[in-house]
């Protein structure tokens, strides 16, 4: 049928072009007016799609009544207008593309059909590790990749008239080595760090990257952004990002979903978007809606100014705090007040990436003039910019924070003073667990009093002193409890940030110059988001500051945010185990969850880049930075963290004079030309992929084998034994690990018998695209506590013989002797990175259903894409109050006409019965479950 709002279509011209537009504020302009804007993109994407099938009329007045609708669990589509996919989401995307492909064929439809229709883009990002730091090279290499070779030399900057990279101070204290200036051909400093780190990057990866080449070319509609360009949301929000599109002459608003839970980090532009499962964002790819609840809207009002010394990273912290005490999982939080002015776009988008650790599905900023003004910063085509202003005005999307005249109508309102704010950390084990600077030294010493959890290592008190001194590069040195050993600026949440990059680079300049030095021990790492960082880092002059204090550049990657940390020395590692030491790691990323950073470090606390600095030159977090000083300087006097800290004032005016559009536009350029180790992969090419059957990289998956055209009957679950009993807050760190493969695991077995060494393992996050690996991987979390076993790790019970033994072998009998199994869990189960292995795994595995008191939104989505049936407790049960011990046998009743959200019976092997909720939530979730999954119920539509 055509299009029911039609007649909404109006003109929009703009420097003489033309083009259409749907006015949605004409529906009733008197609704319209007090929605919330995240909401008012909702309704346009539902107006604009409105085809009686996937979007029908009745969706539109849903959204349209959404004052009297929001919290009511109404269902509504949603057409996002792109999808972006990180690699290590990516590769298992573009396996699924190709397999589907394979099934198509067979049976007996056109492979060709499977392609993207929503556009995709797809950035490598999260295969680099730091395996090397602290390292020397002869020349410095090309920031954000490219073959770009500078054509300036003895001439002056793009953004000033003398580059400081031509002029490092001569002192023997930042002198390290000649090199060349990659932009002026002139001496400056740099590290092998990332050369070396590349090369390996290169070597581990080499099949998942002609994999990926060869999907550049056979998948149509994607973009794939090669390795060495940055972290994928700082590469939307610097470039990718469109804020509105103009397809075919339509224009409507950029607006995404992404396989990664941080892609929130884009609505600090005003562009609505958030994570979702990889089944899910590859169901949009092929032209699906999402199935939604709409939203509760919490407007979250901003008011007062930040003190000079306070950064973003303390506000977004004190705002994850702030929401998870609230409680807004599953709701949409909208930033609105005057303070909201006084935030810079990469402040907003600081807090909008962290939306996953205060439970959002979105923390969305509308468009302003600050938007206008950052897409001119960034290189953006001036047209493009005027397109876009117009057409938001046009359609009442644009915001003036000022006015509070515009202030839609909310769900909840909570309100934050900006003026409150104080510098401080997250941690040890949760993001949202907010320390003041000024108690880390407490805290701490309180985590280790306290009995084990998310803030307590119960360290007997005999034990609290503990020092083990060790010897690195033939000087000796002493760890002990609160040692920092890993000290990382890292991930986009805040290297997408001048303001606090720069002001690390002030903060190491001043230290270098008052003579403060970090232990040589310490993993120290510098890993961009984007050439950009390096190029205003570089001009400004702090570069050869963080250098000497060993902050190189490591990569331009995630790497230590998602546990790419690489290995500790060797004497390190060695004395914090002979201590059973609580080592420490800082770190500037989004993620601090029990063993993502690195296996040695059970305290880890997220920080600012200048904080991770202060906390890398004082050793230690068992510190006072306001009583106790970070060293002594040459004159014998005491210097404090005060002392050398730069105001924001300080760091806004370096900000101003250095970060230039030209850096923007140089750097993206190049972006898309790849450097000469990814143009020099030579891919396969056709419409099928040719499978090796001996990759451990790439390998077929099972998921189609056994489907067939026409549906089979719905079953329940019969007899089913519990594989695994969790308590709360179970992650996808705990499901699906992103770090290195333990020698001893099922995984390493597997690749060991394929004739691989330890050396060449890489990491399971690498090998996505294999499911003999991802399989043997799920639950293999050292961290793991699972009711069954008295200590934590990757174990469990197998119950018909009681048996202990690897989960993955627990799993592979029950299922060669025809079992079924579930798995119990407590509260939030799935929590985490959204990531497709935390249910393709256990669906490998042979898991057919959860039962749980909650879920992260994102996961329980997983789950019912792979047709694992999500189950919850009803209000006031627990598995603890229905005496569960997880040793009975489950038998779940599945009726043939389930309805979303019904309670089903559970009946137990000792005749007891319970009741639980059944959280397939909408009708398109039951059927993506009566089909066994959403990608089968694509390929059937396809055929």
């Amino acid at each position: 049928m055509s299009n029911p709002y039609s007649s909404l279509k109006r003109e929009l011209q703009v420097n003489g072009k033309e083009s259409a537009y749907f006015s949605i504020s004409e529906l009733d302009s008197a609704r319209y007016s007090k929605l919330p804007y995240s909401v008012r993109i909702l309704l346009e994407s539902a107006v604009r799609n409105c085809d009686g099938f996937q979007v029908q009329q009745k969706d539109v007045e849903s959204i349209l009544e959404w004052q009297n609708n929001q919290g009511k669990s109404v269902e509504i589509p949603f057409k996002p207008a792109r999808v972006i996919l990180q690699d290590f989401t990516g590769v298992p995307a573009v396996v699924d593309f190709a397999a589907m492909r394979d099934a198509v064929k067979r049976l007996g439809g056109d492979p060709e059909k499977i392609n993207p229709i929503c556009p995709a883009d797809l950035v490598i990002d999260h295969s680099i590790q730091v395996d090397v730091s602290r390292s020397l090279m002869k020349y410095s290499p090309n920031p954000g990749g490219g073959q770009k070779e500078c054509q300036n030399s003895g001439q002056s900057s793009k953004s000033r008239s003398t580059c400081h990279l031509c002029t490092v101070p001569s002192s023997s204290q930042t002198s390290v080595m000649d090199k060349v200036c990659p932009f002026h051909k002139q001496k400056t400093q740099g590290a092998d760090a990332l050369e070396q780190n590349q090369e390996l990057e290169f070597e581990r990866n080499k099949e998942r990257f002609v994999f990926l080449k060869w999907g550049a070319t056979a998948l149509k509609n994607m973009l794939i952004v090669p390795p060495g360009s940055g972290i994928v949301h700082q590469v939307n929000l610097e470039y990718l990002a469109r804020v509105v599109f103009n397809d075919a002459g339509v224009v409507y608003p950029d607006s995404l979903v992404g396989t990664d839970s941080h892609t929130t980090m884009i609505n600090g532009l005003g562009v609505v978007g958030w994570g979702v499962g990889g089944i899910e964002a590859e169901a949009v790819m092929l032209g699906q809606a999402i199935s939604m609840v709409l939203p509760e809207v919490v407007g979250y009002k901003l008011v007062g100014t930040l003190d000079p010394y306070v950064t973003s990273t303390d506000v977004v912290l004190t705002i994850t705090k702030h929401l998870r005490q609230v409680g807004v999982v599953g709701k949409f939080v909208e930033f609105y007040g005057p303070g909201v002015c006084h935030l810079s776009i990469a402040d907003r988008a600081t807090i909008s990436n962290m939306c996953p650790e205060y439970g959002a599905t979105v923390g969305f900023f509308p468009v302003d003039e600050q938007s206008l003004e950052y897409l001119r910063q960034t290189g953006r085509d001036q047209d493009k910019i005027s397109f876009i202003e117009n057409y938001l005005k046009a359609v009442k999307m644009f915001r003036n924070y000022a006015n509070q005249d515009e202030d839609p109508n909310f769900s909840q309102v909570i309100e934050l003073d900006l003026g409150t704010v104080v510098s401080c950390c997250s941690g040890p084990k949760r993001p949202h667990d907010k320390v003041p600077v000024s108690e880390m030294k407490t805290d701490f010493t309180s985590c280790l009093n306290t009995k084990i959890g998310f803030k307590g290592f119960a360290i007997p008190a005999d034990k609290q002193s503990t020092t083990v001194p060790f010897v690195f590069d033939n000087q000796e040195y002493t760890l002990s409890h609160g040692s920092v050993v890993i000290a990382a600026i890292t991930s986009c949440t805040n290297t997408s940030n001048p303001s606090v990059m720069l002001g690390a680079g002030l903060l190491a300049k001043n230290a270098v110059e008052a003579g403060l030095n970090v232990n040589p021990y310490i993993k120290t790492s510098l890993s961009p988001g984007s050439g950009v960082v390096t190029y205003y880092l570089r001009e400004s002059g702090v570069t050869p500051f963080l250098e000497k204090l060993g902050f190189d550049i490591v990569g331009y990657g995630c790497m230590t945010c998602i546990g790419n940390s690489g290995p500790l020395p060797e004497p390190v590692s060695q004395a914090i185990e002979k201590g059973d030491l609580v080592a420490c790691g800082v770190l500037s990323g989004n993620r601090n969850f029990e063993g993502r950073i690195h296996p040695l470090t059970r305290a880890n606390y997220l920080a600012s880049p200048p904080l991770v600095i202060a906390y890398a030159l004082a050793g230690t977090v068992l510190i006072d930075f306001e009583k106790d000083p970070l060293g002594i300087n040459s004159e014998g006097n005491p210097v404090y963290l005060r002392d050398i800290w730069p105001t924001r004032a300080q760091i806004q005016a370096i900000e101003k004079e250095f970060v230039v559009p030209a850096m923007f536009t140089d750097v993206y350029s190049r972006i898309q030309k790849g450097n000469k180790r990814w143009n020099s992969l030579v891919a396969p090419e056709g419409m099928l992929y040719p499978w090796d059957t001996k990759s451990t990289y790439i390998k077929s998956p099972p998921f189609f084998e056994k489907m067939t055209k026409d549906l089979s009957e719905v079953t329940g679950v019969k007899d089913a034994y519990v594989l695994l009993n969790f308590g709360d807050s179970v992650t996808t760190d705990h499901i699906s690990p992103a770090g290195s493969i333990a020698r001893n695991s099922p995984a390493a077995r597997y690749l060991a018998s394929n004739g691989l060494t330890p050396r060449e393992f890489n990491s399971y996050g690498s090998r996505r695209g294999n499911d003999a690996v991802m399989s043997r991987g799920t639950f293999a979390n050292i961290r793991l506590v699972n009711k069954f076993m008295n200590k934590s790790g990757p174990q469990t019970v197998y119950h018909p013989t009681d048996e202990k033994m690897d989960i993955f072998d627990a799993a592979e009998r029950y299922q060669t002797e025809g079992k079924q199994i579930i798995v119990l869990a407590g509260k939030e189960y799935g929590s985490g990175s959204s990531r497709d292995w935390a249910a393709k795994g256990p669906w490998i595995l042979g898991i057919r259903a959860v039962i749980a008191e909650s879920y992260e939104r994102i996961h329980r989505s997983n789950l019912v894409g792979m047709g694992i049936i999500p189950l919850q407790y009803l209000p006031g049960d627990t598995a603890e109050s229905l005496g569960l011990t997880g040793k009975e046998t489950y038998t779940i009743d599945i009726p043939a006409n389930l309805t979303a959200g019904q309670n089903v019976n559970v009946k137990l092997s000792d005749g007891r019965t319970f009741q639980v909720k059944c959280r397939f939530d909408t009708d398109v979730e039951l059927t993506y479950f009566r089909h066994g999954g959403i990608l089968n119920y694509m390929i059937r539509r396809m055929l």
